[in-house]
């Protein structure tokens, strides 16, 4: 019987199956970022994208599109995690893919205002190599990391509450914020990372792809806003 048929934790599934369903997951996140890309590159031509970017932005909207993301992300990742169909994981990971392109509307449009072209490829390089080293340390120690939840919860929570109060009283959080936040989502990668390792069944690629891909995204976000404001 194959793991796919008789769905096991990662952890105790057999090497075929654990190199399968690590190959499934990361091909899934590789193909999540190359839809956010084309998805944010069309809204980027899009003609309404400014005026949907600026009614977004505008007062308290800001507070209310990121309420809005959040309950759609708590969506698609409840969908990706569907055990009973297939169609609906994919439509959790597209939903979460379309959310992020929607979400990041106005910070790369204010990005493609700058007059430095290079803030984009930079951070994305960035973004890559961080990613990238961060999963090497993952699999070369095979250390779980599964006790980095609660800090990441509470940090969670204590950004969210700097966010929202940035936004009800007008102040801007600044770099050392954008600083604090790529470490955040760094510990994120090394925790879903872990959990893709330790933590997942063998048919929940899609479901870890989804959650890779939403700590990516929130490291990209932060590296375009400190390269951005160090290009200034």
């Amino acid at each position: 019987m194959s793991a796919n048929t008789y769905p096991v934790p990662v952890a105790s599934a057999p090497a075929d199956a654990r190199v399968l369903f690590i190959r499934r997951t990361y091909g899934h996140l590789a193909l999540a970022v190359l839809a956010f890309a084309a998805a944010e590159w069309l809204l980027l031509r899009w003609p309404g994208a400014r005026d949907l970017a600026g009614h977004m932005t505008r007062g308290y909207n800001w507070l209310l599109t990121l309420a809005a993301f959040m309950v759609v992300s708590s969506v698609a990742d409840r969908w990706a995690r569907a055990e009973t169909s297939r169609e609906q994981q994919y439509l959790g990971l597209a939903l979460a893919v379309v959310a992020q392109a929607v979400l990041f509307l106005p910070l790369l449009l204010g990005v493609a205002d700058q007059t430095d072209r290079d803030v984009l490829p930079t951070a994305g390089v960035i973004t890559l190599l961080m990613g990238l080293g961060l999963t090497a340390v993952v699999f070369t120690t095979r250390i779980d990391f599964s006790f980095l939840r609660g800090g990441l919860t509470i940090g969670g929570f204590l950004a969210l509450g700097a966010i929202v109060a940035s936004i009800l009283f007008g102040f801007s959080l600044g770099l050392g914020f954008s600083l604090l936040m790529v470490g955040f989502a760094a510990a994120a990668i090394l925790y879903h990372t872990s959990n893709v390792l330790h933590a997942y069944r063998t048919d929940q690629h899609v479901a870890a792809a989804l959650a890779l891909f939403a700590s990516v995204a929130l490291l990209f976000w932060y590296v375009v806003r400190i390269v951005n404001e160090h290009r200034r």
